[in-house]
């Protein structure tokens, strides 16, 4: 009997690439049927974007009021569906209506980026991403190719931000680092001293978080990732530090609400072949500029306070003391 043996290496062979699958969940969380901006829901699949390898798999999570869709293809964004644009499913997977309090499953055999939305909400939308081989490209996290310095404006078009990162594409153990700066769109000009929060999430999970004063326009931060994964940059909060300053006049004042004023742009982590782990301080704040600010300042000032007592001194010494002329 030799179909025996042959059963059992398939089983076994099964059964070993089982063990090594993953299950992901991501929550449809209550108020995801609401497209409104005061939704109780601060996303409507969470997390929006999640890396995975191929073999795994994803279960969705019904936790809101009505029934959705897991359907892929793409959505109509927020305020797409107001111009009867109800997204277009693409074939590649359909979970159906499922109502509250179910899940649904899926096994991602394939690698690629892939969207999905709720065919009866439309504005839901997510991704998955199944990893591949690293391109040689920068993307962000729905494929999309990328082109340095990466452009956002604040929801209350008060402030622009650019970003870049170096090396463009993120790996593991590798030292990434962030540029940034602040301009205000309607002069076209730097801002300097504007406070704000940097905020890194992966795969929907904060993992960073580190409170900012920009000097001259610009900021960085360094960050050794030791996952793989997709990834937010928020900017989040961002403000002039002082009343008093020129730029005060279009982005002073205390924000209250921190949303209005934070831009977020997205990446992708992927696992680095070479390296494995990393130096114990894997997060480095970045070095201020004020520092070097504060040098330039003194590096001008004492020479010149130097210069003008030289010159008052020499004026004081050459000074002749002249006699009073007398009548003969």
């Amino acid at each position: 009997m030799k179909t025996l043996p042959l059963i059992f290496t398939i089983a076994l062979v099964s059964l070993i690439s089982t063990a090594y699958a993953d299950e992901y969940i991501i929550d449809i969380p209550y108020g995801a049927f609401n497209p409104e901006l005061n939704t109780p829901a601060e996303v409507w699949y969470d997390p929006p974007v999640i890396s995975i390898s191929i073999g795994d798999s994803v279960i969705w999570y019904n936790d809101d009021r009505e029934g959705h869709t897991v359907t892929s293809g793409e959505g109509s964004g927020r305020f797409g569906w107001m111009s009867d644009n109800f997204g277009i499913p693409d074939g590649k997977f359909d979970s159906g209506r499922f109502i509250p309090g179910d899940s649904w499953s899926y096994k991602f055999e394939e690698p690629g980026i892939f969207s999905y939305f709720c065919t009866i909400h439309p504005w839901m939308e997510g991704v998955v991403v199944v990893e591949k081989e690293i391109p040689d490209y920068p993307h962000d996290a729905t494929g999309q190719k990328i082109t340095f310095p990466l452009l956002q404006y604040t929801p209350d078009r008060r402030i622009e931000v650019n970003l870049t990162w170096d090396p463009p594409i993120i790996k593991t153990h590798e030292k990434v680092q962030f540029v940034y700066q602040f301009y205000d769109p309607e002069t076209n000009s730097n801002l300097a001293r504007m406070q704000y929060d940097f905020i890194i999430f992966q795969n929907g999970q904060e993992i960073y978080r580190d409170q900012g004063l920009n000097q001259i326009g610009g900021d960085y931060r360094n960050f050794v990732f030791d996952k793989s994964g997709s990834i937010i940059i928020r900017i989040q909060g961002i403000q002039s530090s002082s009343i008093l300053a020129e730029e005060s006049v279009t982005v002073g004042g205390v924000v209250e609400n921190k949303a209005q004023r934070s831009v977020d742009f997205t990446g992708v982590v992927y696992d680095n072949p070479e390296k494995t782990t990393h130096e114990a301080y894997h997060i480095k704040p970045a070095q201020r500029l004020e520092i070097y600010y504060e040098m330039a300042i003194a590096i001008i000032l004492i020479p010149a306070a130097m210069f003008i007592g030289i010159i008052i001194w020499l004026k004081k010494s050459s000074k002749v003391p002249v006699g009073k002329s007398s009548a003969i």
